[in-house]
């Protein structure tokens, strides 16, 4: 069994944000059915490679895992009918709507959960359902933009700098779904009532601005970009190695300085700490140093030092090469749906549990793979169903 058997949940996701949401539950054991347009394109399910010999992509495949998937569309009188049947059962919604877009298909909350008190219901948007902006198109750049994290981002003499991962999408928009409805699933199993669920990405992103947020908020002082503690402000920072590649050095407490001024040579810099007042000069003396042998080298150096020093890794460096990454298992094989003996490698869900582990029992099919069955478990007829346009 898995650590969430028994609850099943209907996912209108699209792009990344819901499907890693609904990704993680089904890892965990939640039976997920994915509810797709098939004349709605949508960007990340075409990103990327596509595995050999399929018509199925990378991403595709990963955020499908472990998910069954059926087409309807939504705007027929029929399909509204089949939602309200399946949610007796699947009892947990997931969607990524603009707000009020599920409320004019006659699938909102309010109308659900007429048909079942115990939905739990998550919408998660850009904005959220309330404010002057909840219907404003966005993504994950403008989330943060809008949060204030990246006001104090990037290089004081360049400005802001693009993230090449989706910090909003993710950390905000993902997690926080998860999180939300195993709380809303808690408290159904004290009261019997399910609930509605808001999640927003710009939300989500506010508390990332956490020290110098909580700072500001007391004491009015705008944090500057390479200004800070942990924005480039001291020797927390990357460095460039003689052969360009880069070492990360995050070396904040004392001990952790020390450690790193002792193994680079410089022991008469333990007593500046990693801030001192000369910043701008003692980090250059450090670039120095570090242009002055190969990533490799400094990598050899640090290993034996404890002192929170790592080389910068490209994924085939960290995904398939790195030791602790393949010790957390981190990178799993996971068989390709109607594929024999096709196996396609992906990233695992980062939640570890010693009775309940995550599994990986299929990479996903085809949207829309599973429609017939699920038609015909409801007793319904498919053919007639289909000829009326109700799958698209």
């Amino acid at each position: 069994m898995g650590s969430l058997d028994g609850l099943k949940v209907l996912d209108f996701s699209t792009l990344l944000p819901g499907p890693y949401a609904s990704l993680m539950l089904a890892d965990m054991g939640a039976e997920v059915l994915k509810i797709s347009a098939p004349d709605r394109y949508d960007l990340v399910q075409h990103y990327g490679a596509y595995i050999e010999g399929t018509e199925t992509t990378a991403c595709s495949a990963w955020l499908g895992r472990n998910k069954k998937t059926m087409f309807l569309n939504l705007k027929t009188p029929e399909a509204k009918q089949i939602i309200r049947r399946l949610i007796m059962e699947y009892d947990i919604i997931l969607e990524q709507f603009r707000p009020g877009v599920m409320d004019r298909l006659g699938l909102g909350y309010e109308e659900l959960r007429s048909v079942n008190p115990r939905l739990i219901y998550c919408s998660l948007t850009g904005y959220g359902q309330t404010g002057p902006l909840r219907d404003a198109a966005g993504h994950d750049i403008n989330y943060m933009s809008r949060s204030g994290i990246i006001s104090h981002a990037g290089r004081a003499g360049s400005g802001p700098s693009l993230m090449n991962f989706q910090i909003a999408d993710i950390a905000a928009g993902s997690l926080h779904s998860v999180i939300g409805i195993l709380a809303a699933v808690y408290s159904r199993e004290q009261t019997g009532q399910g609930q509605f669920v808001d999640v927003a990405m710009m939300d989500g992103c506010v508390p990332f601005n956490s020290l110098d947020g909580a700072d500001f908020l007391v004491s009015g002082r705008q944090p500057q970009r390479e200004g800070e503690l942990l924005n480039g402000g001291c020797m927390y920072d990357y460095y460039e190695t003689s052969d360009g590649g880069y070492m990360s050095v995050g070396s904040l407490e004392p001990k952790f300085w020390a450690a790193f001024c002792r193994a680079i040579g410089r022991e008469d810099l333990i007593s500046g700490t990693v801030r001192p007042e000369d910043t701008s000069k003692v980090k250059e003396e450090i670039r120095e140093i570090f242009r002055s042998k190969t990533r490799a080298e400094w990598t050899e150096i640090f290993s034996d030092a404890d002192a929170c020093v790592q080389p910068v890794m490209d994924l085939k460096e960290a995904l398939l090469e790195d030791e602790q990454i393949r010790a957390r298992e981190m990178v799993v094989e996971v068989d390709l749906p109607l594929h024999e003996n096709v196996k396609v490698r992906q990233m695992a869900t980062p939640v570890r549990l010693s009775e309940t582990p995550c599994e990986y029992r299929t990479a996903g099919f085809p949207e829309g793979y599973h429609t017939r069955e699920i038609i015909e478990s409801l007793g319904l007829d498919y053919e007639a169903l289909a000829a009326r346009g109700v799958f698209g």
